[in-house]
């Protein structure tokens, strides 16, 4: 383990298979993943786990293995336990990466542990798990008010919201990219300020 207690050797990108969800508020998590698997594609390939597409290589001097959950989002722990205990992994070696209805659309926020939030796969993990100390990357995906929380998540993105959430992206690659390399809270220091909102946007044009 490093000083800070985290070297992270599984990111779990959260989100649900299919199509149809493709572009979708709640497969922030699959979107982050597939970056980072098209950004250094030479380095992994893929290997079998139960109940997740997933893939293994070297990175940040390291053996790493990123997953995307088959389960859908609800049963995400289904996937994340059992790679965990095939590999001896602690909670603390495991980054989980997912959309945040709380923060708003060009926000990503890097914490070492936390509650689920209401998010229904961060639930499905920790309860898998047996803990909420694990690290997490959560990717803003706004809320505008809505009340119905299952039928917003599974919208997409279009005008300028869908400009902040693909920088947010590309952010977020560079901030899992960080914590690999050199530590959560160096990642945390450098990314937690990031905001391709709108209303940032606007203000710096100004």
């Amino acid at each position: 383990m490093s000083q800070e207690g985290t070297d992270c050797r599984l990111i779990v990108g959260i989100g649900n298979p299919g199509p149809e969800y493709v572009g979708t508020r709640h497969n922030a998590g699959f979107e982050v993943v597939d970056r980072f698997l098209l950004k250094h594609s030479t380095m992994f390939a893929p290997r079998r786990a139960r109940n997740a597409n997933a893939w293994e290589g070297r990175f940040g001097g390291r053996n790493v293995i990123l997953m995307k959950p088959l389960t859908y989002v609800n049963l995400s722990g289904d996937a994340v336990q059992p790679l965990m205990k095939s590999e001896n992994l602690s909670p603390a070696e495991i980054l989980i990466v997912y959309d945040d209805i709380d923060l708003t659309v060009g926000r990503i926020r890097i914490r070492q542990s936390g509650g689920s939030a209401g998010h229904n796969g961060m639930k499905s993990i920790i309860e898998a798990l047996h803990t909420e100390a694990f690290p997490r990357l959560r990717v803003g995906i706004g809320s505008e008010g809505s009340k119905r929380r299952a039928n917003y998540v599974l919208t997409s993105f279009d005008g300028t919201e869908l400009e902040s959430y693909q920088k947010a992206l590309d952010k977020s690659v560079e901030a899992v990219e960080m914590l690999l390399r050199r530590g959560i809270t160096t990642a945390m220091n450098m990314f937690n300020s990031t905001d391709f909102t709108a209303s940032a946007e606007e203000k710096s044009s100004n």
